[in-house]
């Protein structure tokens, strides 16, 4: 038996020993997607990562095949497409050049790549693309037309400004069906044996599908939200053949209100609505003998009232278990005493399907502690701040109700506090009496860490008169598109500081990126540029950008003007509708998207709108200078936070009126529109002399008021003069050690400041800045032993405890601390910089990003008077390492020792050498 187990052991590490020295290809995506089921284009791209354990591993060449059929495709038979021997490095967004695809049909697809000394790998798995349908020909039906519904048209209401009698004429209209969840219900009839089936769904708000009772998908909160007049999305499901059985089969759907219809009870941000709710449906099955059959929402659907009597986006939902009708989505469900549907008005948004990622529950928290501030009254702490809802388990007596309340805080009598943010909001269930009920909301969500409950035993059942909660879970919500990166180190600090804001990113990480998610839960855009960077290295953006952006598009006004909200739900008027800082969003994500993804798909696409947005801030420009806007917005101070009070504005919105500018200049001379090119270059130019001749003070050196925003800002968009550099960034030095090195920067001017600080090397100052535990700073937030990232640096002045606004430090640590950094011109990380950054008393840093071409690692460690760099780059990459030891320092890679030939001193007194792509551990004495 030892001669059989010692022989199985040698096999497994000669599989192993193969395993490693192959070179595969890996994680093929079509449009940026894992096996899309509606692609939106006759000409999808592809992509795929090449996964090697040899060095200096780069494709020569790639063959792709399409095929109609997984048996043709194993075959090699690409009898959609055979791209052949194509010769190019080429691995991400390949075009699809081939015949005309039919539209709803499923294709399969494969790639086989070469390599050094004309070598050829595998051919990959097998992955798959459906072309979206072009006959959906959509039918929406619900309870009430939205002529009957009396709801609200347009879109300034913002909080109660709703008339009364308005108010009340909705309230009153056909027993408030414009307001209450419903679930419609479909049987339909299978006789013989399927092929494939495919849904087509929107429901609006949001939907849950069932099929037989059973959920489709596992997916909250869809489809994601847009502005419904100008983008519906629709969302697709392939259904397995087991999940049809022969015979009667049923489609059930409950619907809620979303965004689409908010209604004006308990707390709510606004009163806007699209129209009641309502429903899309469409669902093609294929029979093995070539026929199909169609099921879509027409006259013969059917609806009731759900047991979900309230349901709000803003002010909670309440289900009443005794209005459950058992079956009612299963098959034999006798509803003859449910209501025809009516067939409503379709709403004005064009139909798309939904590209990016759906919202799910990524995690779940047990109660950590159970208080008791008052008789009766439970608290439970869940631990972690978060956006989500609860799952509560309870048993107890029929009509009992039991009611969460939600809220990230506490008042001073330790009851659950939503004064910062939004009340009344909470959940009510009822029950109906039958051994342990399980219960959780599926069309509400709040930001939250406590629950508190009135009237209820906890565990054990000590008032027989009361129900009892067996048992409480907390649910984190966000979006699914997934991690992209990592960051820890020796400092406790910066480790704490990278939860807090991972934790606010995810609970804002939604249909859009919200700003919080309780009081406002609207997509401000200055988030997703001055943060953008952050975001890209912690999560896959790469399919959820295109989303901001066509919410972006559909926002845009006639003039040209970008809203500093995307949708915008609600029009705020002044510069809370029109702020450059917010509007230049949609300037600058199409080129930072090219930057981290080399993907110039968003600047083809979106130039005429970047390029609108621009002629309207000329429009609004005299002699250059653009006056208005929220400037630095929560810039710190003694004053109370909110406009830009340290800064001028003037400053703040004509420097981003140049960024703006220069952006598009440059886009303009990358897609080859050369006039555009010459306009928008020379109005760069003069954007900048009026700048610097606005703002700037010959004799001091500084800029506007002298602010660190002020000085940092036209250092970051390299508008200060060449023999000026040195003086405004003395200057802006000098004002931050004056003030023991604590910021005053805002939402808007703390990435200028700490890129700037980075790229001019005095990262120790950064350091010294985010290094402590006192206010303005991180490390406050942390002893005040929060769990998610506030909306000020004292959390006990502002609002809000669970904004993301303020963690542009992720770039820093990031870029800086790790290392890693794009190319600009290379970009998509095809070559980029490892340059590590060792600063104060720090002992090591580790971190990860998982670029298009595959992960990048970055790791170093002092120890015993030597430098230990480790590092991992992507097949089909380069990269540039720069250490900070001296070129006469002995280094050794990988063991060797390496040659004085492929170094070179820098003028910032660094080694800098090139490696291909492999792993690697770099020694040397410090």
């Amino acid at each position: 038996m030892k001669f059989f187990k010692n022989i199985g052991l040698l096999v497994c590490l000669l599989v192993t020993f193969i395993s490693n020295g192959q070179i595969n290809v890996a994680h093929l995506t079509c449009n940026s997607t894992t096996n899309p089921l509606a692609v939106s284009t006759q000409n999808p791209v592809f992509s795929w990562k090449i996964v090697a354990k040899k060095f200096d591993v780069s494709q020569t060449a790639y063959q792709l095949v399409i095929a109609s059929t997984k048996e043709k495709l194993n075959a090699n038979e690409g009898d959609v497409w055979d791209s052949g021997k194509v010769i190019s490095n080429a691995s991400q967004d390949v075009k699809y050049t081939g015949k005309a695809l039919k539209n709803g049909t499923k294709y399969f697809w494969k790639v086989r790549i070469w390599y050094s000394n004309r070598k050829v790998t595998q051919w990959s798995n097998v992955a798959y693309f459906r072309i979206q349908p072009s006959d959906l020909n959509p039918t929406w039906i619900g309870a009430i037309t939205k002529a009957d519904s009396h709801l609200p048209e347009g879109r300034n209401y913002h909080t109660a400004t709703f008339k009364k009698e308005k108010r009340q004429a909705m309230v009153d209209a056909t027993d408030s069906l414009a307001r209450r969840s419903i679930q419609l219900r479909k049987p339909f009839t299978i006789s013989k044996k399927i092929k494939e089936a495919v849904v087509y769904v929107s429901g609006l708000g949001h939907y849950e599908l069932t099929l037989n009772g059973k959920k489709v998908g596992n997916s909250e909160f869809a489809p994601l939200w847009t502005d419904y007049d100008k983008t519906v999305y629709y969302n697709t499901y392939e259904i397995k053949a087991n999940e049809l059985s022969k015979g009667e089969n049923v489609i059930g759907v409950v619907l809620g209100n979303g965004m689409y219809n908010m209604i004006e009870e308990r707390y709510a941000k606004f009163f806007v609505s699209f129209g009641p709710p309502t429903l899309f449906l469409q669902m093609k099955v294929l029979y093995e003998d070539g026929s199909e059959q169609i099921i879509k929402t027409d006259k013969t659907w059917k609806y009731a009232k759900s047991p979900i009597t309230f349901n709000s986006i803003f002010g909670g939902e309440d289900y009443n278990a005794n209005l459950e009708q058992k079956g009612w989505n299963k098959a034999h469900f006798n509803d003859a005493h449910w209501k025809s549907i009516v067939i409503q008005e379709a709403p004005k948004g064009v139909l798309r399907p939904q590209q990016l990622t759906p919202v799910k529950i990524e995690e779940q928290f047990a109660v950590k502690a159970v208080t008791e501030p008052k008789a009766g009254v439970s608290v439970f702490n869940m631990g972690q701040n978060l956006s989500g809802f609860p799952t509560l388990k309870v048993q107890g007596k029929k009509g009992q109700t039991v009611r969460m309340w939600v809220g990230e805080g506490l008042n001073d009598d330790g009851t659950v506090g939503q004064g910062r943010s939004g009340k009344p909001y909470y959940f009510d269930y009822t029950l109906k009496g039958e051994g342990v009920e399980e219960w959780q909301p599926k069309f509400s969500y709040y930001g939250y860490q406590y629950i508190q409950i009135e009237g209820a035993n906890y565990k054990a059942t000590k008032d027989a008169s009361l129900p009892t909660i067996i048992d409480l879970k907390s649910n984190f919500i966000y979006n699914s598109a997934g991690t992209a990166g990592s960051f820890i180190s020796s400092n406790e600090i910066f480790n704490k500081t990278h939860e807090l804001i991972n934790n606010a990113i995810k609970s804002n990480f939604q249909a859009v990126l919200t700003d919080c998610p309780h009081r406002e839960k609207l997509g401000w855009l200055e988030e997703s540029h001055l943060n953008g960077p952050g975001l890209i290295y912690n999560y896959n953006m790469k399919n959820y950008i295109p989303g901001i952006m066509q919410n972006i598009a559909d926002a845009q006004r006639e003039n040209g003007m970008i809203p500093t909200i995307a949708p915008e739900y609600v029009v705020f008027g002044g510069d809370f509708t029109d702020s450059p800082e917010w509007g230049v969003a949609g300037v600058i994500l199409p080129w930072m998207y090219y930057d981290y993804y080399g993907d110039d798909s968003l600047l083809k696409e979106y130039y005429p709108v970047m390029k609108k947005y621009v002629d309207y801030l000329t429009s609004k420009a005299d002699k250059g200078i653009v006056s208005y806007g929220l400037g630095d917005w929560y810039d710190y101070g003694d004053h109370a936070a909110g406009y830009s009070k340290n800064s001028p504005i003037a400053l703040s919105a004509t420097s981003h009126y140049y960024f703006g500018v220069d952006l598009l200049a440059k886009a303009a001379k990358l897609l080859d529109k050369k006039e555009d090119a010459v306009i928008y270059e020379k109005l760069a130019i003069s954007v900048k002399n009026a700048f610097n001749g606005r703002f700037f003070d010959e004799k001091t050196k500084q800029y506007g008021t002298g602010s660190q925003f002020s000085n940092a800002v036209p250092l970051f968009l390299n508008m200060v003069s060449a023999e000026d550099r040195q003086a405004v960034l003395t200057n802006l030095v000098n004002d931050i050690k004056a003030r023991n090195y604590r910021l005053t920067t805002g939402d808007v001017g703390n990435r200028y400041l700490f890129q700037v600080l980075a790229d001019n090397g005095l990262n120790e100052v950064m350091y010294k800045m985010h290094n402590h535990y006192d206010a303005p700073g991180y490390g406050f937030q942390i002893k005040f032993g929060l769990t998610t990232l506030t909306e000020q640096w004292d959390p006990r002045k502002g609002n809000s405890w669970n904004h993301f606004m303020l963690g542009q430090i992720e770039e820093w640590f990031y870029k800086s601390l790790v290392g890693i950094v794009p190319d600009e011109a290379n970009p998509g990380f095809t070559h980029f910089f490892l340059q590590p950054e060792m600063v104060g008393d720090m002992t090591f840093v580790k971190g990860t990003y998982n670029s298009v071409y595959g992960e990048i690692a970055s790791e170093w460690e002092k120890k015993e008077n030597k430098l230990i760099y480790k590092c991992t780059i992507p097949a089909n990459t380069t990269a540039t390492v720069k250490l900070p030891v001296a070129n006469t320092t002995v280094i050794k890679v990988n063991g060797k020792k390496l040659s004085n030939s492929k170094t070179v001193q820098n003028e910032n007194g660094k080694t800098t050498f090139i490696l291909g792509s492999g792993v690697y551990v770099v020694e040397c004495a410090l």
